[in-house]
């Protein structure tokens, strides 16, 4: 048994959707698929009627279901629990991050923030884009840092978590330089000639914002996968090392742009890109389970600041 099954279930009783379902929960509808049909494995019975439309529980589904809510309800307490016997450390601002944003803002957003702020001491979570929230929605963090378009919103219902802009980026394709300065693969590319893309796993947040960017610019493009991986890390690794093109977070190239050489910008200037917005969040303090003096100072401080 794992608890993510019971949340997938969950979240499938309350939209009546596997696709739906899917999407809240940042995977692809075939391996939501097969999370519930593990849960069933598990449990030993059918729990969703999959003859109907929209998607219903079985009579075993919705006692299942009941059971489901106050599992996960126990869990979430004894961790509220658990955190109220951490004395050490309540000076601690706690923040989840995906990865990206780990590696490249978080680290020079942070040094500012000192210059303005003051000292602030930081516990940084680096998770995929789902369990960073989910890491907020269950409690395990003051603070959650991430992008946001307008075309891929979080799953964050405004009248509980509230959000200030941290700023903004840019999502575009770069490719390593060839003898010329010029890009070894390039979009929109050349008739007959296949690009290699160096793409974001399926369900990945990045994935679907180089899905937006590709299907926006409506000229078909003749890429070709080469590699997948869920960190940008990752797929700039192989961009420098010229296996083919990747679509990055400025941020995250700054220094190799800056190099001149190692990677360089694949597309002509304003095409095949989109502006992302990085916002931070948390729960609002009316219904906060527990809130930490320095994080609500912190909070207070970058409103201020706009």
């Amino acid at each position: 048994m794992e608890t993510k099954w019971l949340e997938d279930f969950v979240s499938l009783a309350e939209t009546r959707s596997f696709s739906r379902s899917a999407q809240l929960r940042h995977v692809t509808q075939p391996a939501f698929s097969r999370r519930i049909q593990a849960l069933e494995a598990w449990t030993g019975i059918d729990l969703v009627d999959r003859s109907s439309f929209p998607t219903r529980l079985t009579a075993a589904g919705e006692t299942f279901h009941a059971q489901a809510l106050e599992i996960l309800g126990a869990l979430q307490a004894t961790r509220n629990l658990m955190r109220a016997h951490q004395s050490a450390g309540g000076d601690m601002i706690e923040f989840a991050v995906p990865h990206t944003l780990a590696f490249t803002f978080f680290p020079h957003w942070l040094m500012g923030l000192r210059e303005r702020f003051g000292a602030v001491k930081t516990r940084l979570t680096a998770l995929n884009v789902h369990d960073a929230v989910l890491r907020l929605t269950e409690g395990g963090c003051d603070l959650l840092i991430a992008y946001h378009h307008s075309s891929q919103p979080l799953p964050l219902a405004p009248e509980r978590y509230e959000m200030l802009s941290l700023g903004a980026e840019t999502l575009a394709a770069y490719a390593k330089a060839g003898p010329d300065g010029r890009p070894l693969f390039a979009l929109p590319g050349q008739p007959g000639v296949r690009v290699p893309l160096l793409s974001y796993a399926p369900g990945a947040y990045l994935a679907r914002l180089v899905e937006s960017i590709l299907k926006g610019d409506g000229q078909p493009l003749n890429l070709e996968p080469v590699y997948e991986t869920d960190m940008s890390e990752g797929l700039k690794a192989m961009a420098i090392e010229g296996h083919g093109l990747a679509f990055l977070p400025q941020s995250t190239v700054r220094g190799e742009l800056a190099a001149g050489r190692r990677l360089v910008p694949a597309t002509a200037p304003g095409s095949y890109e989109l502006t992302m917005e990085v916002r931070l969040y948390r729960e609002r303090p009316a219904g906060a389970r527990h809130s930490k003096p320095q994080a609500q100072a912190l909070w207070e401080f970058l409103a201020e600041q706009g």
